[in-house]
């Protein structure tokens, strides 16, 4: 039964091909017809245009008219050309062949191509004749210069489309060749397209059952059915596959959420440890104070004084804390704007002057018209966690920012201190969360751990990168990037150091 149907699709393949391009051969016919029957329409025009000029131009000679329609009789006896010259009343003043009937005083009555005669001096006109119904003809009127006399003319116009391909024996032969031509390629058309379904009917078969599939893939032809037929096949063993491998995938999926969990654990450990301490040593003041009624006012306030200081310490964490949760959740939130980077260094190096312990010289060497486009608070506290990190930890005498170089999409800074560095093997842990090198060293600093790693998580917010290294002659360097607007030039950089 299916073969069966197979069968009838190749012959609905087949019929409609040939009908087509059978129209294609008849609009080339039709085509041919129009082209013979355009040409012959101008040699019949030519003809009575010629005819009626030579009348006109003997009239206008003053020439005797009737022994040149009798010349024309003689010429056109067999033509069927019909010649009448009528005066502008009505009159017939001469005709060769037919009379061509034509009323001069209603104008309502009057032939179409005389209307345009009347207006233009010269008028056509295509209709069946009054003396043969069955015949169309071609009628022109010519209007003498002074408007006396009208010359009509007509033809026969008929021209069937035999005759305009008989015109031109090679059309023939050009229509049978067609014809063959059409039905060997509708033929072997059809039956290629069928194979091809019969193909992918039988891998259908064996697919829809999860069957072994019989037919290999080169077996399709090289043809749009074949690669959508062979794109099936793969789509097919693809999920074959797909299914034998499904465990696999699953087993690395939970693997993948193990780890997704093992790392949200450690931070959340991380975190407890942080917070743990300050609470821990804040309690224990308190509950000392507590406890001793009869403790020295200079104690207590020693005690409180402490206390204070670790609770400033639990709020910068959890101050750090919401910022890096603000950047990990919300990046797509934080508004930006046009920052004059000169300026905010400016801004800085004045606070720089306000922290508590520092010993080193800030130099910065920025264009005075330096822009890019980022938060101004978040840039602000990258520059600062920076100038805090370095007096901290480096223990040198030196620190600044300067314009390393400058393209349309970005401006690239370098952040360096000339102080003793850190140890190779801690650079590529220092954007990370809660990491010290020096746990002991970095508590008693005030240090949260985060400082660093909200540096990168605001640089990589507004779309540009940092990187850390040693410097060759001492000290860490960062380099970042950050956006610039493009409508902004650079001026001039001035150095300035404090």
């Amino acid at each position: 039964m299916g073969s069966k149907k197979l069968s009838n699709y190749q012959w609905k393949l087949f019929f409609p091909l040939v009908t087509i391009l059978c129209f294609i051969i008849a609009t080339l016919v039709f085509f041919q017809y129009k082209r013979e029957k355009s040409y012959r329409t101008d040699a019949m025009m030519q003809q009575l245009s010629l005819i009626s000029e030579r009348i006109i131009t003997a009239y206008e000679r003053e020439t005797d008219l009737s022994p040149f329609m009798s010349f024309l009789n003689q010429y056109f006896d067999d033509s069927n050309v019909n010649v009448s010259i009528y005066d502008r009343n009505g009159c017939l003043l001469h005709y060769i062949g037919n009379p061509i009937k034509q009323n001069s005083i209603d104008p309502d009555k009057k032939s179409v191509e005389r209307r345009q005669a009347e207006l233009t001096g010269y008028g056509t006109a295509t209709r069946y004749s009054h003396y043969d119904p069955d015949a169309i003809y071609l009628y022109s009127a010519t209007k003498s210069d002074d408007g006396k006399i009208f010359v009509h003319t007509a033809i026969p116009y008929e021209l069937t489309i035999f005759e305009a391909i008989a015109s031109e024996p090679s059309m023939w032969i050009v229509i049978f060749s067609l014809v063959v031509v059409t039905i060997v390629i509708a033929f072997y058309a059809s039956r290629h397209l069928g194979r091809n379904i019969k193909l992918l009917n039988k891998f259908a078969i064996s697919a829809s059952g999860n069957s072994p599939i019989e037919i290999s893939a080169d077996q399709f032809p090289n043809d749009e059915l074949g690669e959508i037929s062979r794109q099936i096949t793969h789509l097919y063993n693809e999920k074959v596959n797909a299914i034998n491998q499904s465990k696999k995938e699953h087993e690395i999926a939970m693997l993948a959420i193990e780890e997704k969990m093992q790392i949200k654990r450690q931070l959340t450990n991380n975190l407890n440890h942080e917070l743990k301490t300050p609470i821990g040593i804040i309690k224990g003041y308190i509950e000392t104070i507590l406890s001793d009624t009869q403790m020295p006012q200079d104690t207590i306030r020693s005690f409180l004084s402490k206390a204070f200081q670790h609770v400033q310490r639990l709020t910068v964490l959890l101050n750090d804390i919401s910022t890096l949760t603000r950047l990990d959740e919300g990046h797509n939130l934080i508004p930006l704007q046009d920052v004059n980077f000169h300026d905010l260094i400016f801004s800085i190096d004045n606070d720089i002057k306000t922290i508590p312990g520092n010993n080193l010289t800030f130099k910065y060497d920025i264009p005075i018209d330096c822009h890019v486009s980022a938060n101004y608070n978040l840039l602000n506290d990258v520059i600062l966690n920076l100038v805090r990190n370095a007096i901290a930890y480096s223990s040198g005498t030196e620190m600044g920012i300067y314009l390393v170089e400058s393209t349309p999409q970005f401006h690239t800074f370098t952040f360096y201190d000339n102080g003793i560095g850190v140890p190779n093997e801690h650079i590529p842990h220092l954007f990370d969360r809660f990491y010290r090198i020096d746990t002991g060293r970095s508590r008693k600093a005030g240090g949260t751990g985060l400082g660093l790693p909200i540096v990168k998580n605001t640089i990589t917010t507004h779309g540009g990168e940092i990187t850390v290294r040693n410097r060759p002659q001492g000290g860490l360097e960062f380099t970042f990037t950050l956006p610039c607007l493009q409508q902004h030039t650079s001026k001039p950089k001035a150095e300035i150091t404090h």
